[in-house]
């Protein structure tokens, strides 16, 4: 059995964080209900690498979900939309504050219609606060939300990471918050409204730099290769230090292209046996026992002279060939994968976690699977829909409509956009 088998939800959302929360949850089991506009989710179009046919960014986002369009401009679409919030467990929208008050259904509305009904929300600030009529992207709930300001080096612009972390950081926060609240009405019978904003999401997700930011307060930042001092304020950015106890840092290593990195983390525990591999190569016998690395406070003030000369030893090794030197030595290390590294690895491959599927439009194509594990009901990972694909289906098999009735919804427009006026 699917740990979500028997939960229904009807899934508003649109582009990706919302999408990502949905596609999750789909892959748990549940029956998600991609309700769209007759034009379709905007992001089946964006960014499309073939012609007619949905894109990359739509399918990788939608996959294991039933789509059905609904024109909500119309009293019968309206009442589509009704009819299947009673068989709904769960409704999830992230439109613009106040769209669906517009449409007529803002919470009160949808929860007088099903008292059992949990609402997920998301918004780029939350509904209340100075910020909540803000748009929002990614980048923005980045740059607001501590992220960017944290990433980078000192001397340079600050960063967004490659990681959508307001997107689908917000959408992994809101499944956490669906699948509680729904267990919550499952025990008293009454639904809640769950909102998370982007940037509380991405706030969330630098919590760590708002640790060093209270204990600048006390004192300087030991770890960090770049000054820090009491009183500081803002925390800087460090590069790719590695923000915890340990001093870590990537190494470039042969041929030296722009992915030819070993990501290592320099332990306590392991600088003895590693200071004795390296120091014999880099000129230094007794780097191990050298009172500028002996300890760990001694090589957080010369954290820069260390990470020169790990980066000297590696000169002569691919990163996979240093990593192969450092497992031994239990020093935790990992190299920079690339896209291409990660889409053709053995491991990844080995875990499912790059899936390929066959789409009725485009053909073969990949998305990357399930992260989340569980072992008696491992996801199988199916084909985003196409648009409208499974209106028909739904309207039989959840709302118990008979032909004639659909018959009666097509023809009174209730499931497609209205005619184009003439001109």
């Amino acid at each position: 059995m699917e740990a979500l088998k028997g939960v229904r939800i009807l899934d508003m959302t649109h582009v990706q964080a919302g999408p990502t929360c949905s596609q999750l949850l789909a892959w748990m089991g549940a029956d998600v209900i991609k309700f769209e506009n007759p034009q379709g989710d905007a992001t089946r179009g964006q960014l499309r690498d073939v012609p007619n046919a949905d894109s990359l960014y739509f399918t990788m986002l939608n996959c294991n979900k039933r789509s059905i369009t609904v024109n909500m401009k119309s009293a019968e679409g309206k009442q589509v939309f009704i009819d299947l919030l009673k068989k709904c467990h769960i409704i999830m929208e992230n439109f613009g504050p106040g769209v669906l008050d517009r449409f007529g259904f803002p919470w009160e509305k949808i929860r007088e219609i099903n008292p059992k009904i949990v609402m997920g929300s998301i918004k780029g600030f939350g509904s209340s606060g100075p910020y909540s009529d803000f748009k929002a992207y990614e980048n923005v709930a980045q740059a607001m939300g501590g992220a960017m300001s944290t990433t980078g080096v000192p001397d340079g612009p600050p960063f967004v990471t490659g990681a959508q972390i307001g997107d689908s950081g917000t959408g992994l926060h809101l499944a956490i918050g669906l699948l509680a609240a729904l267990r919550q009405a499952e025990h008293t019978g009454k639904g809640q409204y769950v909102e998370v904003a982007m940037m509380d999401g991405v706030m969330n997700l630098c919590r760590v730099k708002f640790r060093d930011h209270q204990r600048l307060t006390r004192g300087d930042l030991s770890e960090f290769s770049v000054p820090t001092y009491k009183g500081m304020g803002d925390v800087p950015r460090a590069g790719n230090d590695s923000g915890g106890g340990q001093l870590g840092n990537a190494i470039h290593c042969k041929p030296h292209g722009p992915n030819d990195w070993l990501y290592v983390v320099v332990q306590e525990a392991v600088w003895e046996d590693l200071a004795k591999r390296i120091g014999p190569d880099v000129g230094m016998p007794e780097m191990a026992t050298d009172p500028r690395f002996s300890k760990i406070s001694d090589r957080r003030k010369n954290q820069n002279l260390m990470w020169t000369l790990i980066n000297k030893f590696a000169e002569k090794y691919t990163k996979r060939e240093l990593m192969a030197i450092l497992n031994p030595l239990d020093v935790p290390c990992g190299p920079i994968m690339s896209t291409h590294d990660l889409a053709t690895d053995e491991h990844v491959r080995g875990r499912d976690m790059w899936v390929e599927l066959d789409h009725p439009q485009r053909g073969k194509w990949f998305n990357v699977g399930m992260p989340i594990k569980l072992s008696e009901s491992p996801a199988k990972i199916e084909r985003s829909p196409t648009l409208g694909e499974h209106t028909d289906e739904i309207l039989r098999e959840v709302l118990s409509y008979d032909q004639n009735k659909i018959n009666s919804l097509k023809s009174a427009g209730a499931l497609s956009a209205p005619p184009k006026k003439a001109a």
